[in-house]
């Protein structure tokens, strides 16, 4: 399984690119911006996307790639998500208004997008792949994501906050080999990032403290006017057991 990091920052501008991972060629982790830099082809041959949660950083994409390659693709997109991520599509994007129902055109029965509303804990099987949705703790209904290969599995958090759940599901994975963990904010935001549910460099060593294996740590989503100063403070947070800063255009392969 080949893992590509299409965008990975809190934020767009310039060179970055909000949240979505390709799992090979088929499948998306959320729809943010990094979507944008696939061509017309490898568009064309994504089949599935799996949503964490209804922010638009997280989906802002989602609308065109249904368009894209329309002729190319034989058969509908899939998009999974918990049933309030799903209904918040409904109603405020593919609403006829800020985009077409794709999930009833051009007919219902040959419609261009069909979702399909997931559970906390619920597993899909697409070959051999298996994705669990995974507890998380966000303003909004929200999931992370474990992608097990079989040889190796690889977690996401979504976005959320410190969330005990989420950890003690990772310890009983036996063969996690990465963990991609939004920390967006600096210790000293801790009084926002409690009300809008993100990770500080505080909570996110107080969660790598329950985890029991040696999977590596991948850090995402940092705010980019606050890179540098997350770096510092998550290096100092975590002490000898460190963290990969994710980039946008990595590759990891299971």
């Amino acid at each position: 399984m080949r893992i590509r990091i299409l965008g990975c920052s809190g934020g767009a501008c310039s060179e970055l690119r909000t949240t979505a991972i390709q799992v090979d060629g088929d499948i998306l982790v959320d729809c943010g911006t990094g979507v944008g830099d696939l061509t017309l082809e490898e568009m064309a041959g994504i089949r599935h996307v799996f949503l964490t949660h209804s922010h638009l950083d997280h989906l802002l994409f989602l609308p065109l790639l249904s368009d894209a390659a329309l002729t190319m693709r034989d058969g509908p997109i899939t998009v999974h998500g918990l049933p309030e991520t799903v209904a918040a599509l409904k109603a405020h994007v593919f609403n006829g208004v800020l985009w077409p129902d794709y999930s009833v055109l051009p007919t219902p029965e040959q419609a261009y997008i069909r979702f399909e509303p997931l559970q906390q804990d619920e597993t899909v099987a697409l070959g051999k792949r298996q994705i669990t949705a995974l507890p998380a703790r966000h303003t909004v209904p929200a999931v992370g994501y474990l992608i097990d290969a079989g040889q190796g599995s690889f977690a996401f958090s979504g976005d959320t906050t410190y969330c005990e759940a989420f950890w003690d599901t990772l310890n009983s994975v036996e063969n996690l080999k990465y963990v991609m963990l939004e920390t967006t904010m600096r210790d000293a935001d801790a009084a926002v990032a409690e009300r809008s549910r993100h990770t500080t460099p505080s909570l996110l060593a107080r969660g790598v403290a329950r985890l029991q294996g040696p999977a590596q740590l991948l850090v995402t989503h940092i705010e980019p006017d606050k890179v540098e100063q997350v770096h510092t403070e998550i290096r100092a947070a975590l002490g000898k057991r460190q963290a990969h800063f994710l980039q946008r255009g990595e590759v990891f392969e299971l």
